[in-house]
C-alpha cells in the first residue's frame, strides 16, 4: 500500500444561514447537534479526507460569514462531523476484525488438512510405497499453495491497519 503523501489536510466550512441547512439532513427531525449529516456534505467529507492516513492532520476551518450570529452553529456541526468519522472507524473495526477471524479459520483448516495428509497418508499406505511419494510431494506444493495466500492477507492486513488492529 502506497504511503499518504498529505501530512495535512484543510476543510474548509462556510456557516450562514443558508449553507447550514446544505451540512444536515434536511428529513432528520432529532435534535440539530444529534442530526446526521446531509449527503451530499457526506460525500465532500469522504473524498476530502481520501488521502489521509493514519497520521495525517485534519484540520477544519470554519468560516462565520454573518457577523457572530452563527456562531453557535460550529460546535453541533463540528460533533455531528467527528460522531461520523467515529461511526466510519467503529465499521471498519468490525470489518476488520471478522475478515481477521475469517481468515485465521482459512488458515486453522488449511493447516490441519495439510498435517492430515502428511500424518495420516504416510499411516496408511507405509513408508516404502510409492503413491506416498507422491502425495507427499503433491502435499508439500498444496500446503504452500494453500497457506500462502491467508498469510500474506493477514500479515498485509495487520501492517496496513497497524498492530493488532487498532
Amino acid at each position: 500500500m502506497q504511503k499518504s503523501t498529505t501530512r495535512k489536510i484543510s476543510i474548509y466550512l462556510r456557516i450562514d444561514s443558508n449553507s447550514i441547512n446544505n451540512y444536515f439532513n434536511p428529513h432528520d427531525p432529532a435534535r440539530l447537534d444529534r442530526r446526521q449529516l446531509g449527503h451530499e456534505f457526506r460525500d465532500y467529507l469522504d473524498t476530502s479526507v481520501a488521502d489521509a492516513g493514519r497520521h495525517t492532520i485534519i484540520d477544519f476551518k470554519v468560516f462565520c460569514c454573518e457577523t457572530g450570529s452563527m456562531r453557535f452553529m460550529v460546535e453541533p456541526l463540528i460533533k455531528t462531523i467527528r460522531r461520523h468519522f467515529q461511526v466510519k472507524k467503529k465499521h471498519k473495526e468490525i470489518e476488520f476484525r471478522k475478515f481477521k477471524k475469517k481468515n485465521y479459520i482459512l488458515l486453522c483448516i488449511s493447516f490441519c488438512i495439510v498435517m492430515f495428509c502428511q500424518g495420516i497418508i504416510p499411516l496408511l499406505f507405509g513408508q516404502d510405497h510409492r503413491i506416498h511419494s507422491m502425495f507427499s510431494n503433491a502435499i508439500d506444493v498444496f500446503s504452500w499453495v494453500i497457506l500462502w495466500k491467508p498469510i500474506l492477507w493477514v500479515m498485509g492486513a495487520i501492517s496496513v491497519l497497524g498492530a493488532g488492529g487498532e
